[in-house]
Order: structure tokens, then sequence, then C-alpha cells
């Protein structure tokens, strides 16, 4: 049969579209991309064996093969690992990189701090990991982040879920969220809710829904993954002033599951962003799978009651992540597709720099020392700022306290704030 030959599509797709196709191909605000490269995970391992003969299909079928997926049962290894050019901050320990913590045992503070789902999963934000994951339907997920010292797993079952990090031997037990309405039990925050989000499959949709008449999506050959045979879905930004070189997405050809999403920057180099399974079983895991005891001896926490005191810690009416979402006074997104901008006006005197002698010495001093080796002074109409970068993300932050953030070069932002200005 023939190799598939890269077939590109943009917003010129032929003919009249159906809602059901325009759900399919329609895409747009890929600061989605810049955001989840910021928090998300990528892997190393290069696609293994030799590149299989499949059909022929074009990018616009297999984008709709990819919209259709709805695998509900799974199991396998994932292997992640991200890039992203994070500097380490003084005096962080060992793997803590930009982020800090404890390594091996999460953030402190709390008694189920070290098993805490948001502190466990912001490790995946630098460095190399190997994640178990399975999921039975909406109301059974498990994920395992398995380290050299310890392992951190999370499981949802029905009503129940669990935290347990092997390290502190702390096991933190809640509700799902929904339980007490009578609702169909939702997975809680911390945990998704297929496991999407620790897979390619959410990460492959994100990207997805940034295509547009910025992008260009082509279907460039197939490939072998975990085992299965898979198309390679190529995404390139059309517009110069983003930082995205490519993103390749490989497609399950015969479930349309996406199997491995990598996310080079246009600087080269290793990828920033590159997830994949190394093994993967669609068959429906064993119940055995989603049961947890805690281990003899481990420490277990009440996490409904810890919330709740969090709760009437921030007062009765503690506000919501959306209204403190539309509380946030001055953010917004300018441009358009790829080089889509975060702002946030400011209204104050901006970061300290250790040019500044007059002020002292923890504040203009040795901090202000340290944002001027990490970041770049620049200027413009809007006056003057520095400019904070990675492999990926770029941010600007001026004199007054604006900040300017997006998945774009440095002289785009600088750009953006003189148009601002």
């Amino acid at each position: 049969m023939p190799r598939n030959e890269p077939t590109e599509v943009t917003d010129e797709w032929g003919g009249e579209r159906s809602p059901k196709r325009r759900k399919a191909v329609r895409y747009g605000v890929p600061v989605a991309v810049a955001g989840l490269s910021a928090a998300m995970i990528g892997l190393v391992p290069a696609f293994a064996g030799s590149a299989p003969d499949l059909p022929k299909i074009s990018a616009q079928d297999l984008i709709a093969k990819v919209a259709k997926s709805d695998v509900q049962q799974l199991s396998g290894t994932v292997r992640v690992t991200t890039d992203l050019g994070l500097p380490s901050l003084p005096g962080a320990g060992d793997g803590a990189g930009a982020f800090g913590g404890a390594p091996g045992g999460g953030a402190q503070g709390g008694d189920g701090a070290s098993a805490a789902p948001q502190n466990k999963l912001m490790e995946l934000a630098s460095g190399a990991h190997t994640l178990r994951v399975a999921a039975d339907g909406p109301e059974k997920q498990r994920v395992s982040i398995v380290d050299k010292a310890a392992e951190y797993s999370l499981v949802h079952n029905g009503k129940d879920v669990w935290a347990y990090d092997s390290g502190s031997n702390t096991a933190v037990h809640s509700t799902a969220p929904g339980e007490r309405s009578g609702k169909q039990h939702r997975a809680p925050e911390g945990l998704p809710k297929d496991l999407k989000t620790a897979t390619p499959q959410d990460l492959a949709k994100q990207a997805l829904e940034a295509a547009g008449d910025t992008t260009s999506v082509t279907v460039d050959g197939t490939a072998k993954v975990a085992g299965r045979d898979a198309y390679q879905l190529l995404i390139k930004p059309k517009q110069a002033g983003s930082t995205v070189g490519s993103i390749r997405v490989a497609v399950d050809a015969e479930n349309g599951t996406p199997l491995k999403f990598t996310l080079t920057p246009k600087s080269g180099g290793a990828a920033a962003v590159d997830v994949g399974y190394t093994n993967v079983d669609f068959a429906k895991p064993a119940a055995s799978t989603f049961s947890f005891t805690p281990p003899k001896g481990a420490k277990v926490v009440n996490g409904d009651k810890e919330h709740a005191t969090a709760q009437r810690g921030h007062g009765k009416d503690a506000p919501s992540r959306k209204e403190l979402a539309k509380d946030m006074d001055g953010l917004n997104v300018i441009g358009k597709g790829w080089t889509s901008i975060a702002t946030i006006k400011g209204d104050g005197p901006g970061l300290p720099s250790g040019k500044d002698k007059d002020k002292a010495k923890g504040a203009g001093g040795d901090v202000g020392k340290f944002l001027d080796s990490i970041g770049d002074e620049v200027n413009g109409k809007f006056g003057s700022g520095r400019v904070f970068s990675t492999r990926l993300v770029n941010a600007l932050v001026t004199d007054n306290g604006t900040v300017y953030v997006g998945a774009v070069d440095k002289q785009t932002l600088i750009n953006a704030a003189n148009a601002a200005k």
C-alpha cells in the first residue's frame, strides 16, 4: 500500500462544512498550548520500529478520527519528560528546579501536603518521569508516578478518592465531587476525569484546537508506537512570532487514540513537551486495579476535613476559581492564533533590580541581581522592562508592573507592549 504523503490542511477545507465537521476541525486560541507546555510533560524515547504501510488518509479525516475517538478503557505505561529550560532558583534542592519543594516528598505544610495531587503533579513540569495509567469509564481511574525512591498514586473509584505517597507513607482520602448531591461522581481536582491530561490524548486535543488559518496541518507518514500502527499528524504554526516549531501527534490507526505527543521549539534541540505510551492495552482493566487500602502504618488524612478547614480559614464567603479569575483586574488576551499574548495590566513599581542601590538589600540587592541574571533588559515606546525566557514561553514585565506572556519571541512581546502604549 502506498505510504502517506504530507497533505496540507489550512483554512481552505473545500465545500460546505457540516456542524459536526466544523466541530472536528475548529481550532483557535493556542495560548492553551503555551500554558499546557509550561505546566505539563514530555517523552524522551523516539518512535520505535519500522514505519508500517497503512491506507492513505487525509489530514481532515485523521483529525475527524481523533475527534470521534471515545476510548473509555485502557491501561499502560507513559514515559514523560519536559525540557522547558526553566531556571533553578537559588537554594532550591536537587531536582526542584524553578518550582522548589521537597524532593520525593512534595511540598511541606499540612498533614497531607506530601500526598496532595496539586503538589505532586507540579513535579511533572520538569525532568523525566514514568507513569502507569488505567481507566474504566468516568468513575474509575488510576495513575501512579513511579520514581526511583518512591511511588505516588491517585485512585478514583466511584465515591472514593485516594492519594498515596509511599515516600512519606501518607494517604489522603476524599469524597468525589457530586457524591453528596447524588450526581454522577466526577474525578477530583488534581485527578483528571479520564487521565487524559496525564497522557497524550488531552495534549493532542489542545493542540488540534489551536489549529486554523494560522496553522498548517499535514499527515506526515506512519510510525510504530507502543507496538501499535499509527499515523503521524504534523502541526506547524504559520506565524513567524511563535516559539513553537512543530507539534507531532501519533494517532492510533485503529481507534484514533493519540499515542504520542511531541512539541519541538522553533529554536530546535530536544522536544520541550513530549508524551507517549511505551505500552498500552485497550482491554477492560481488572476491577482490583482501582481498589486501594492504605498500607499498615500509613498516616491517613481526611481530605474532606482538610478542605473544609481551609475553606473556613478563608471565610464562609471564600471566592470560587471563576470569581477569582473574574476579579483579576486587567487580564486580557491580545493577538491572534499562535501569537496570542496574555496581558495583566500593572500599576506599580514593577520588579526590583540589582541597579537599585537605594533599595534594601533584600529587595533591590540580592533579589534584583538574581532577576537581572535571568532576564534581559528591554526598552521601547512602552518604557523599559525585563524579558524572562524559557525555550517555549516568554514573559515581559514592564517597569510599571504590566505583564505580557505567551509562546512568542521577545520582539513580538515588545511589539505588543509598544502597540498597547
